[in-house]
């Protein structure tokens, strides 16, 4: 078969590409999965229509009713008010409840975490405190004021214990972290556990498959999880069925349903990939076709990934373990898959962490907002959304007034055009406190890395209200000064490659694009 893999240019680290094919992979979106989301968005439609239909016949019966539900969502906004949602979130469901009090509260009580998703809680902490005498838990010294306190911060929020014993490798593309990942997967002996948002039909997914197919046979053992949503119409059943005859187990996390519920809002956007409790992968990358230009969605892909050698990988194997002990419902011997590696060279901190609904503290924002704090001489920030609250936003201003260079990189191409509108505008309010915002060009960056000159972050969590509250997401605290550099050199390759906005060239400098930011901004909560 032809090799359409494109030809990557190296010179520039992978960023920039030259494409000798466009590879168009077909997979249920076109037909089956297609009629399938259109049923499941009928049927949830017909759910919806029938209760707006009894309410309001109640409400014709009983004129009390109008009254009644009134005073209930006023009474609802003041126990929104009262609650730890962050400030978007309380102003979009008092407009809700207000708008449409006489059944807005119902659906705010649904979808309330303290009861739509108390049982799963539950359960995870159950999974969590049954497991937690096996995670390490050691606080290591270090020097530097700023690391010791983000590594505090991890072992007090999460119990994510700080490593200097693993040695960690930086990949500034989805093309060259691939490229490392299948050669390595080829050397497994004992186990593989995968877990992504999105996995998907392609090029990329066989030429995995022909490797992890060929493990299972030497008895590896495979586990993977995705994300139904993430995976909806680009996994087909077909490819579903491959996995399970080949011997891989396969689960998927929060099946889409024509059920009325916003549960669905909860998703699993974690990238790992773990090799023999000896080896993991984490970043931005998905498995899919695009990232690693493979298809050409929205421009050049640009995206981002770490991969970690040493002890610090058990970190990610607990946390794998946790969310298949959760899916399955049967008891997980941790034991069997811990503690398999040996100490490796690492000239600093690299401490692994997860988030999500087994943990109480948002700590991917913690994080950030840690590091942020601690900064004196730069931040650099790549993200494809910049959908943040007051908070994060206000630290970034007030770091660019005082002298920091504070430097934003974006996409010149959104994936989402309403979500790009919201970012564009946010970021671009920053422009008059000193902040230097980048587009690059012809490009989606999809890259979530954060850098000071203390620490860098790379993972999966964007920065957005999404990967802060409703998403369970994985990262590494980096202080390795190597690696580093190596995140520094991306930034400044990318830099070269972007354009600079000012306050002639933004886009909120038009009434009508700041107006429908404004009130696209509303709806942050949920994009």
């Amino acid at each position: 078969m032809k090799n359409n893999r494109p030809q990557l240019n190296r010179f520039n680290n992978g960023i920039k590409a030259t494409y000798t094919d466009v590879i168009k992979v077909k997979t249920e979106s076109n037909g089956l999965g297609t009629i399938k989301t259109l049923i499941i968005f009928g049927i949830t439609a017909l759910q919806l229509a029938f209760f707006l239909i009894f309410h309001y016949g109640l409400m014709l019966a009983y004129k009390w009713l109008i009254i009644g539900t009134f005073f209930i969502s006023l009474f609802t906004c003041i126990y929104v008010i009262s609650s730890k949602k962050n400030s978007q979130s309380k102003a979009l469901w008092i407009i809700f409840l207000l708008l449409f009090f006489p059944f807005a509260y119902v659906f705010y009580f649904l979808s309330d975490e303290r009861i739509l998703m108390s049982g799963a809680k539950r359960k995870y902490a159950n999974i969590c405190k049954d497991s937690a005498q096996i995670q390490n838990q050691e606080l290591v010294e270090w020097a530097e004021k700023s690391v010791k306190n983000d590594c505090e911060y991890l072992m007090r929020a999460g119990g994510f214990s700080a490593y200097k014993n693993t040695n960690a490798k930086y990949f500034s593309s989805g093309y060259l972290l691939y490229e490392d990942l299948i050669e390595k997967l080829k050397s497994a002996k004992e186990f593989i556990f995968i877990e992504f948002f999105i996995i998907a039909d392609g090029n990329l997914l066989n030429r995995m498959l022909d490797v992890l197919t060929g493990k299972v046979k030497s008895g590896v053992e495979v586990r993977v999880i995705y994300d139904d949503m993430g995976s909806h119409r680009v996994l087909s059943k077909k490819t579903k069925k491959r996995l399970a005859l080949s011997g891989i187990k396969l689960l998927a996390f929060n099946k889409v349903l024509p059920i009325v519920s916003v549960g669905i809002n909860y998703r699993d956007h974690r990238k790992i990939v773990i090799i023999d409790g000896q080896t993991a992968y984490t970043g931005g990358c998905n498995l899919a076709d695009e990232y690693v230009n493979e298809k050409r969605l929205h421009g050049y892909w640009k995206d981002s990934s770490v991969r970690l050698s040493g002890k610090a990988t058990d970190t990610f194997t607990l946390a794998f373990l946790r969310q298949w002990e959760f899916l399955t419902k049967k008891k997980e011997d941790y034991s069997v898959y811990l503690s398999k590696a040996k100490d490796n060279d690492g000239d600093g901190i690299i401490v692994p962490f997860v988030d999500g609904l087994d943990y109480e503290q948002s700590i991917g924002k913690g994080v950030y907002e840690s590091i942020i704090s601690g900064a004196t001489e730069r931040i650099f920030i790549m993200t494809p959304y910049f959908i943040v609250d007051e908070t994060l936003a206000n630290m970034l201003k007030l770091k660019a007034m005082s002298g920091v260079d504070v430097r934003l990189i974006l996409p010149e191409i959104a994936d989402k055009k309403l979500v790009y509108g919201v970012t564009r505008n946010n970021a671009e309010k920053l422009i008059d406190y000193g902040v230097k915002v980048y587009c690059m060009k012809n490009s989606f960056v999809h890259s979530k890395v954060v850098l000071t000159e203390n620490s860098a972050v790379v993972g999966s969590i964007n920065m957005d209200l999404r990967s802060f509250y409703q998403q369970f997401e994985s990262a590494v605290y980096i202080s390795d000064k190597e690696v580093m550099s190596q995140v520094l050199a991306d930034f400044e390759q990318t830099i070269e490659n972007s354009k600079m906005l000012s306050e002639k060239n933004r886009l909120r400098n038009h009434t009508i694009y700041r107006m429908f930011a404004g009130v696209m901004q509303l709806f942050a909560p949920f994009m």
